[in-house]
């Protein structure tokens, strides 16, 4: 495929032109974007994802770079803030083996955690849990977002 079909068929560029894409995005800035996961490991459980599509950190330019690293820590600022976590997993998988479910389109997962959380359950019984709905998620990080901003 080429980089324009890889884009037409990607879920993170195509976010902004769908209504269920649109319900999950939380912050938008410039060059990238705010999106909850759609299959959270833990209720927060943010994406934040350059524009253009990109599946890794040498293709981004500085100010993609910049972007992200800054949404990045106003995600962990909002998160604190909204569920006052004990702890928060923040990292990004390139490449398939390193575990990347969306290959192509390169992306920073923020998961708040807490001791005795529920996370394990993906791993243990192929399942999980979610405390609390995704419109509720949205509802309750925009403003704090809008907030920082």
């Amino acid at each position: 495929m080429t980089r324009a079909e890889d884009a037409k068929d990607c879920v993170f560029c195509v976010a902004h032109s769908t209504d269920a894409g649109l319900a999950l995005v939380v912050h938008d800035a410039p060059l990238a974007y705010v999106i909850l996961n759609l299959y959270p490991y833990n209720a927060g459980h943010l994406l934040v994802v350059p524009r253009r599509h990109a599946a890794s950190l040498s293709l981004l330019t500085r100010d993609e770079l910049n972007e992200i690293a800054l949404l990045t820590q106003r995600s962990e600022q909002v998160l604190t803030e909204a569920y006052q976590p004990q702890g928060i997993n923040v990292g990004m998988n390139l490449g398939r083996p390193a575990g990347a479910g969306i290959v192509d389109h390169l992306h920073v997962h923020l998961v708040p955690r807490w001791n005795g959380d529920t996370n394990f359950m993906s791993v243990v019984a192929e399942v999980r849990v979610l405390p609390e709905e995704l419109p509720r998620t949205a509802a309750r990080l925009r403003p704090l977002f809008a907030k920082l901003a």
